[in-house]
């Protein structure tokens, strides 16, 4: 019979203190709970643990390396790729560096909503074809250079060089005249108009809703990084990646690879200079959590389940925040491969895994079950589309009908082919061995043979770009934006994981998202789009993310956020006395 980990965690009820929060996930994960071979098992009913704040029981308790550490905040980081220009960059983390110190002209807050950063006010003309930034007073960049609307066009010039190498795909503005620059002779951008040096406007061809953030994004110098601007060669930029001039809380002083990257405050900052004299993301390899603990670490971010959040109670000096992320995890199909092909093949593999037990097995009510391609967190997220539930029946079902015979072995065959399937992970953890295990034996059950290949990220990286795959798993960044997620879907989009994945009605579908700025009928768009989903699924989702996250108590200020994480608390950083 088919054997299940028996779960007994009680189930947990959080009292929120200060209110719902968000960071980045650390690298421990909950080791799973033994198999046992009494026959099969009913997982324990697992309650969702409800976001949370609980604020430090003994703030007096923060460790003396912490406390003797000043005015300084440390916060860990996973190694970047020193590429610390925006929108050249292809790490993550080089992005978590670069929004230390450039702040966007619009921002968004924790509900997913824009507000203004650099701009004091924008407004959308009705038609929704044109986009006025109206910039704050007197902005600086943190050199004391001048911050003017010249640096705003040229920054969007730049993303559309011919020679742009980065993965901004500003042409999804409908800018007018930008193709005109990028394919054609024209010498400047048609629908750019500086009023002055405090407002710019923007004319599109047609509405996008994507238009306002990405118009109103990060800001480059015209006057630093442009000097040596001409058309077509922006081979010159890289040697300004390790040495940024931007116009945040906190300015860039040094990096160390392998060690940290350090900044200073910046007195120009145009909402006062932090309280925090310095701010470091330490890169140091190592036991995060054990970091914490010694007070190496002013904040970090921790797997989130119940032993962590008991280990950090204990701590009584850290300060935890519980919240949901808008990112969230997933098992892409490669769909170069013929096994793919057919949606009912893809769908049977959807009702073919009992997502529900392996996020009750691993997560412990630290995440939920993911039925649509955008989080909880989001206005565009709905409740009412149910998914894949598990249902091997169908499965085999579906299998049947797409030609996947049951074998003498009890493995399916196709045109004397075994339905054999590769599927890459990271090295082996214990997360890892959780959705390994379970996706085995639910598959094995309806006549899949899975292959394990486990291999560090990088390589796995590479093989995927190669097509070497069947299956894959990965977790999304945070999604400030749902198109971010979905726009992955469409046939013109250039990324490697859904390549070869394509569907008229869905290419439409995405494109209605963003037709519209209206939020409520952006959802509704949305909604559409998740029943289309549906009969052609292009990957398993997995879970929606919670993340855990504490700060050292001597550190006022942190107020990460599903959408934002950490980078629109930095400038509120204030190091406080907590001795008794």
């Amino acid at each position: 019979m088919k054997k299940r980990w028996s779960l007994t965690i009680p189930a947990v009820a959080l009292t929120a203190v200060l209110g719902a929060c968000n960071t980045e996930m650390g690298s421990d994960e909950p080791t799973p709970p033994t198999s046992s071979d009494s026959g099969e098992e009913e997982v324990a009913d697992v309650q969702l643990v409800e976001d949370t704040q609980v604020e430090a029981s003994n703030p007096a308790a923060s460790p003396a390396l912490a406390t003797n550490r000043g005015e300084t905040v440390v916060v860990g980081l996973q190694e970047p790729g020193g590429v610390f220009t925006p929108y050249f960059n292809t790490s993550g983390y080089d992005g978590n560096v670069q929004a230390v110190m450039f702040p966007p002209l619009i921002d968004i807050n924790e509900n997913g909503e824009p507000f203004g950063r650099l701009a004091e006010t924008w407004d959308v003309s009705d038609d929704e074809l044109t986009f006025s930034f109206t910039l704050r007073d007197d902005l600086l960049f943190d050199d004391g250079t001048p911050l003017t609307t010249e640096d705003v066009a040229f920054t969007i010039t730049l993303l559309y060089d011919p020679s742009y190498p980065g993965t901004t795909d500003i042409s999804e503005t409908n800018l007018v005249g930008g193709l005109d620059y990028k394919e054609g002779d024209a010498t400047e951008i048609a629908g750019i108009t500086i009023v002055d040096e405090q407002t710019i406007e923007f004319e599109v061809e047609e509405p996008n809703a994507r238009a306002l953030t990405m118009l109103g994004g990060q800001v480059l110098s015209k006057a630093y990084y442009g000097e040596q601007y001409e058309k077509g060669d922006l081979d010159y930029i890289s040697d300004f990646h390790l040495r940024p001039l931007g116009a945040g809380p906190f300015k860039f002083e040094a990096y160390n690879p392998g060690e940290e990257i350090r900044f200073t405050s910046n007195e120009h900052y145009y909402n006062g200079e932090p309280d925090a004299d310095a701010f470091i993301y330490r890169t140091t390899e190592g036991d995060s959590q054990q970091f914490f603990q010694t007070g190496e670490l002013d904040y970090s971010a921790f797997a989130a389940n119940q032993d962590n959040f008991d280990m950090l109670q204990s701590l009584e000096f850290a300060n935890i925040d519980l919240y949901t992320s808008s990112n969230y995890s997933y098992i892409a199909f490669n769909h170069e491969s013929e096994i793919f092909e057919d949606a009912n093949v893809r769908k049977a593999f959807n009702y073919g895994f009992d997502r529900q037990t392996y996020v009750d097995i691993r997560f412990q009510g630290f995440a939920q079950v993911a039925n649509v391609p955008v989080a909880p967190v989001s206005w565009a997220h709905t409740d009412e589309i149910e998914g894949f539930p598990f249902d091997p029946e169908e499965a085999e079902r579906l299998l049947e009908e797409a030609g996947w015979v049951e074998g003498s072995d009890g493995i399916r065959e196709k045109d004397g082919e075994k339905l054999r399937v590769y599927f890459f992970t990271t090295e082996a953890s214990g997360a890892s061995d959780v959705l390994v295990t379970l996706l085995q034996e639910d598959y094995q059950r309806i006549g899949i043979d899975l292959q394990i290949e486990q291999m560090d990220f990088n390589a796995l990286l590479a093989r995927v770009d190669n097509g070497d795959h069947d299956l894959v798993s990965f977790s999304t960044t945070m999604q400030p934006d749902p198109h971010i997620g979905v726009q992955t879907f469409h046939s013109e989009h250039t990324g490697n994981t859904f390549k070869a994945y394509g569907n008229e009605e869905i290419d439409a579908l995405i494109d209605a998202t963003v037709a519209v700025s209206n939020l409520d009928e952006r959802a509704a768009a949305y909604h559409e789009l998740y029943e289309a989903l549906e009969d052609d699924p292009p990957m398993i989702l997995l879970n929606y993310n919670k993340v855990l996250s504490a700060t050292n108590a001597r550190v006022e200020g942190f107020e990460p956020n599903g959408f934002r994480g950490i980078s629109l608390s930095l400038e509120n950083l204030n190091v406080i006395d907590v001795a008794e």
